[in-house]
This record gives C-alpha cells, sequence and structure tokens, in this order.
C-alpha cells in the first residue's frame, strides 16, 4: 500500500476531496436524520456498493501503472464511486424539500462514470490485444528458448540474426523497404550500480512492455546485449523508420518508472539510430546500424559539450 500512495497519491487525494466536498455541500444544506429514521437495508445495499466501487479502484490502481488507459479508469470508477457516496448519505441527511441539486449529486456522476468506465475498457482491451499480438511472436519459438533474453524475455541477439536473414531475402524478392532501429539507453549502468541490478532487470521488463506497446503488430522487437534494444521494420523505408524510433525515444523519455524500495522516479534518455537495408548481409546490416549509433551519439555529444 505504501508504494501504491506515492504513486497515485494525486488521484487518491482528488478522490477524498471530492467525497468530503460532497459531505460538506449536503451538511450545510440538510439536516442529519435521528436514528430511528435509518432504513438499514438501504444503508447496507448502498454502503456495500459504494465500498465495492472503492475497493476496485484501490486493486486498480495497485496494478496499473499511470496512463491514459489508467486515468480513465479511476475517473470512471471515481464517479461511480461519487454517485454511491452521494446515495448513502442521503440516508442519513435530509435535504428540504425546495432544495433538487441532491439528486443531480445522486444521479449525475453514474452515467459520466460509467461512459468514462468503458472507454477506458475499451482501451485497456486494446492494450491487451498489442501485447499478446507481440508476444505470439516469441511463442511459435519458444522450445528454442536460449534465443530469448533470460530477463525481458525478447529475442536475444541470435534470433535476430535468424529472422533477419530470411526478412532481407523476402524485402528483396517483394521490392519492399526493410528498416532496422536501434535503442540505447543512456546512463542505464549508473542506474544499475545504484539501485542493484534487480532494480535494473525490473525496469528492462517494464521498458519492454512500454516498447512493445508503441510499435505494430508487423515489428520484431529483440534486445541485444545490455542496454540496446533494436528493432526489425518490415515494409518500412528510412524516413518513416527515422518516426518511428522518434517515437519509441519519446516514449523512453516520459516512461514513469519508479523503483520498488526507495519509490524514486527515475528519468529515462535513449539514443536511437535507423539503416535501411539495400544489398546488405545481416551481418553487413547490423555493422552499419552500430555505426550510425556511434556516429548519433558522437553528434549529441559534441551539440552538448
Amino acid at each position: 500500500m505504501p508504494s501504491l500512495l506515492r504513486h497515485h497519491r494525486l488521484k487518491l487525494l482528488a478522490l477524498f476531496l471530492a467525497a468530503n466536498a460532497v459531505l460538506l455541500l449536503l451538511l450545510g444544506a440538510g439536516d442529519v436524520k435521528a436514528v430511528g429514521e435509518w432504513v438499514w437495508l438501504d444503508i447496507l445495499a448502498e454502503g456495500g456498493a459504494m465500498l465495492l466501487s472503492l475497493t476496485w479502484i484501490l486493486l486498480m490502481l495497485k496494478a496499473r501503472p499511470s496512463g491514459r488507459v489508467t486515468n480513465f479508469l479511476v475517473l470512471g470508477l471515481g464517479g461511480v464511486f461519487l454517485s454511491l457516496w452521494a446515495d448513502v448519505l442521503d440516508e442519513f441527511i435530509r435535504m428540504p424539500a425546495q432544495i433538487h441539486w441532491d439528486h443531480w449529486l445522486e444521479s449525475g456522476p453514474m452515467p459520466v462514470g460509467l461512459l468514462l468506465l468503458t472507454i477506458g475498457i475499451y482501451h485497456w482491451h486494446r492494450e491487451q490485444l498489442l501485447i499478446s499480438a507481440q508476444m505470439e511472436k516469441r511463442e511459435r519459438l519458444f522450445r528454442e528458448h536460449r534465443l530469448f533474453d533470460a530477463v525481458t524475455p525478447l529475442g536475444g541477439a541470435d534470433y535476430l540474426r535468424r529472422q533477419l536473414g530470411p526478412a532481407l531475402a523476402e524485402a528483396r524478392s517483394e521490392q519492399k523497404p526493410l528498416s532496422l532501429a536501434l535503442l540505447d539507453l543512456n546512463g542505464f549502468g549508473a542506474l544499475t550500480r545504484r539501485f542493484g541490478h534487480e532494480e535494473g532487470d525490473l525496469l528492462l521488463q517494464s521498458l519492454t512492455q512500454l516498447l512493445l506497446l508503441n510499435l505494430r503488430r508487423q515489428d520484431l522487437l529483440c534486445r541485444l546485449a545490455g542496454d540496446r534494444f533494436i528493432v526489425m521494420l518490415p515494409d518500412t523505408g528510412e524516413d518513416q523508420a527515422a518516426r518511428l524510433a522518434g517515437e519509441l525515444a519519446l516514449a523512453v523519455r516520459h516512461f514513469a518508472y519508479r523503483t520498488r524500495q526507495q519509490g524514486e522516479r527515475l528519468h529515462l534518455d535513449a539514443a536511437v539510430a535507423v539503416v535501411m537495408a539495400i544489398r546488405d548481409t545481416p551481418e553487413e546490416l547490423l555493422e552499419r546500424l552500430n555505426r550510425a549509433l556511434w556516429q548519433a551519439k558522437s553528434r549529441r555529444f559534441a551539440e552538448t559539450a
């Protein structure tokens, strides 16, 4: 729970303030009912539903990272919770007959919340489909586990070379472009020395999911040694590949990762390089890609010097 409060404390604080605002509005306009006026069946039913909605919010926040999908789910469940909360308070507070806005507090947030919750579930479903589509590529050759990285688990360098040969041959026979993009995490070694290799592995696993969500179905993501990821981009020219690589670098820059122990936000950055296959062998293409990355990092160093 402490890590949950650190990671989503602003969302929980906003929900707490909204619930108290509803309570103060009703107390300011109405009178508290006597105990004899309480309808226990309604209190138990509405109160139980309200507590369940709050439990769903806490469980969802504990299981998901920050992002657009999480925001939709929180807003949707928050609307449901506030509507049920107002219903529960209505059992304890009597409102004057001339006041009608309390009905809006009880009924208004519910349909808005359900709409936002539906949008969030839709995007959550699409998110899972994207991850599943990428995972299918690894499951086909799962029996050859030695070709896969032990941490992420993406295909490793040997797996990439096995896929690159047929992909180059297909691109030449069909006269379609094929590009490679290389991402190199800046300062990853310093992070592992500071927080430990276990935290570094967790970071790479979370980052892998982020990169997979930003790739197309036909793209293949592999992990090279250390802190380098490579993406094979079929039917993709160099300009389009450069745009995709830039989007991946931007996603890494905005990645909201916090360490498990200290809860400290880690700021990541990645250098990228892109090459398009011409008439290269797999080794020649990978060598050109490494040279392109070295040149990109040299230019970046010169600009910041």
